[in-house]
Order: structure tokens, then sequence, then C-alpha cells
């Protein structure tokens, strides 16, 4: 079984960091092989102090079911600490939450996606701590869907923001661990970083290979199936269409009221995609897009996950939806995740080439082709943090 940075940290951490007072960075994914919350072990712990709980997206107890809702901070019944939301009216620690911080710890389960936000909320704590001078240690984790396949644009920095702060490409396949080490080399060099490695995994393993226990890291990310075809279906959130929420099978499931699934299914096969089948079917969200409304859609069905492509999967979707229904605005207006002006498209897709050439029916192979260009180039900078073989 693989052990998580949690597992070995008592044992990994350096006696520099003993008894000084902790800010922990959590949410409810943050537990240990026998699934016992982060939280509850460091309070435990005899070789720090913690004195403060920072919560991401959705809080550190899972609380805000969809997606965009705001949370406030509060104070822990149990223990009395300050729980300070990084989702709200900051994403970045504010001064007064670090007073009472000697060491800042992050533990998030990350999905090896770039526009999961989790790893944003872990950059903008680096550099809060950069500023004050305050170390940060990030408990590494696995990334769920593999450290070895990566697809996708790489970020252009005109368009970051809270789904992409700097370089990455969509998928990454690198850990928590190992985004932190390049966030430090590249952007927060004074930043005094330690990450505690993992045990036991290798970068061609799947979540389900690992041993360890599928905790949902956000509410709308139920499964590890989820997770698989997250890379490239979380950029339906950038569209009119509903990518699922409010379903059983949040980004498996997408849809909208006037689309004909069968019509759409037989134009999705002239694509000839790997490890994918696509079911047609009929749901109706419960919250979210199209609430209480019959959509028309599809159930992605992945059969290989190693030869699955789930951004160029997303890619072909809106290429078909682009030829049956040329009539149909399908892009989402701002705001979205604290953007104001540039289009949720363009910001999850890293600039606005893709949405262009969508337009413009560019076929998917050309599409294809330049992503995988900046995926080669972008290989080259990776190499230089990964920790696992």
């Amino acid at each position: 079984m693989v052990s998580s940075g949690i597992d070995i940290f008592e044992k990994c951490l350096p006696q520099r960091f003993y008894g000084l007072k902790a800010g922990l960075l959590i949410h409810p994914a943050s537990v240990n092989k026998k699934l016992i919350h982060t939280k509850d072990i460091l309070l435990e712990s005899k070789k720090i102090k913690v004195t403060a709980f920072f919560g991401p997206q959705h809080g550190i107890f899972g609380n805000t079911q969809d997606n965009m809702v705001e949370w406030e901070g509060f104070i822990d019944r149990a223990t009395g600490l300050p729980v300070y939301s990084l989702y709200g009216k900051t994403r970045k620690p504010a001064p007064e939450m670090l007073n009472n911080v000697d060491v800042f710890i992050i533990d998030l389960q990350d999905v090896g996606t770039r526009y999961y936000t989790f790893i944003w909320t872990m950059a903008l704590c680096m550099k809060a701590c950069e500023e004050r001078g305050i170390p940060v240690i990030v408990l590494d984790r696995v990334n769920p869907i593999g450290g070895h396949l990566i697809e996708g644009p790489v970020l252009k920095n005109e368009f970051s923001s809270f789904v992409g702060l700097h370089p990455l490409p969509v998928r990454h396949g690198m850990t928590i661990g190992e985004i932190a080490l390049y966030f430090k080399d590249k952007f927060y060099q004074n930043l005094d970083l330690k990450v505690i490695s993992l045990k036991g995994w290798r970068r061609f393993q799947w979540f389900d290979h690992t041993g360890l226990l599928w905790v949902m890291p956000s509410p709308n990310m139920p499964a590890l199936e989820t997770a698989t075809v997250y890379p490239g279906m979380c950029l339906i959130e950038g569209t009119i269409l509903s990518e699922g929420r409010g379903t059983t099978r949040p980004f498996e499931i997408f849809g909208a009221p006037f689309i004909e699934p069968e019509k759409l299914v037989r134009r999705l096969r002239d694509f000839r995609l790997k490890g994918v089948f696509f079911r047609p079917l009929y749901f109706t969200p419960t919250f979210n897009k199209f609430s209480g409304e019959l959509c028309g859609g599809a159930q992605i069905h992945v059969t290989d996950r190693e030869k699955f492509k789930p951004f160029k999967t997303t890619v072909a979707i809106l290429l078909a939806l682009r030829d049956l229904y040329p009539d149909i605005n399908l892009w989402r207006n701002p705001p979205y995740e604290y953007e104001f002006k540039k289009l949720p498209f363009d910001i999850l897709a890293g600039s606005d080439r893709l949405r262009k050439e969508i337009e413009q029916g560019r076929t998917l192979k050309d599409i294809e082709s330049w992503w995988n260009s900046e995926v080669l180039a972008f290989e080259k900078i990776r190499n230089r943090y990964l920790l696992y073989d």
C-alpha cells in the first residue's frame, strides 16, 4: 500500500520544525490510509502545535455542494481554533490570518487537472508565506489519474485566473508535492519549502492501484471515474451545456434541452475516439444549469483509460455540437471563478485559441497537434521536479 505524506509525517518531519505553531490547509480528503483525518492526527502530534485551520473551495468539511459558492470562516467547535476561508473574501491568506503561525502545512488531494482550484489555493498560500518568511510543508499525495499521462494546452500568462495562475498543461501528470517544487523554483524562490514525499507510489499507478480508499476531495468528485474524465469535461463549465452537476454522475454526463441524444452520439462516433463509448441519455439536473429541466445528451463510458484522452474527447464533443447546432452560441458569459471579463471557456482552456478554432471548424487532428507541441515543450520543465519513477 502507498503511504501518503500524512502517514509518515511524524517520522519524516525535520527537527527544525519541532514545537512550532502550525497553520493547516485541509479538506475532506485529507486523511491517512486508515481514513483518520489530518486535522485529528496533527492535533495529537507531539511535534507541532496546530493553531489555525485553513480551507479551500468547498471548505474543510466539503460543506458547499455547488460550484463557486463562497463560505465564511468560523471557530471550530471541537478545538476553539479559527477556521479561515480561502474561498470567500480572500483566496490568499491575509496577514492577520498568519499572526499565530510559525509553519504552514498543506495536505490536499488534487485530481491531476490544472483547473481544479486546490493547487491554486496552495500557490497563494506559498506566496503569502514567502512574504511573511513562514516555511511551508506539503504532505504529498498521489495523482489519482496517474503521473505518466499529460494532455492539453499549456496556460498562457495573459489568461491567468483562479483556475490557472501559472503555466501547466491541463492534465499535468504531477503530484501536488511536485507542483509545489515547480512553483517554488519558478515563482516563489525565497520560500522555505519542504515536501514530505509519498512512499511506494510509481508514476504509472492510478488511485485504485494504491490500496488507498477514495474520499471525495470535493462534492462533485465522487469517484475515480469522475476524475478520469474531468481533465476534459470540466471545459463544459465554460459553455452553456450542463456538465452533469445536479446528477449522480457529474462530468461523466453532459447535455442540454436542445440536444437530440442519438443524433449527437452518431456524430461523435465519426471521430473514432479511443478508449471511450458514448451512450445517449436524458437527465434532469437537480441544481446548477437547467435545474429541473429535461436535458438530452450522453454519458461517457471509459473503456480503456490508458488510451482515453479526456481533453481531446471533450473538444470532439464541442466540434460535434457546433456541426449539429450551428446557430447555438455555446460559450458561457463571465463572471466565472473571480474572472469578470474573459470568457470562462478561455480561462479554462488557457487561451482563446481553442475556442476560436472550434468556431472555425478546424479538424480535431489539427487542433490536437498544437497542444501536443505545447505538452512536449513543458515536459522538459516538468521533468526537473519529478520525485517518483
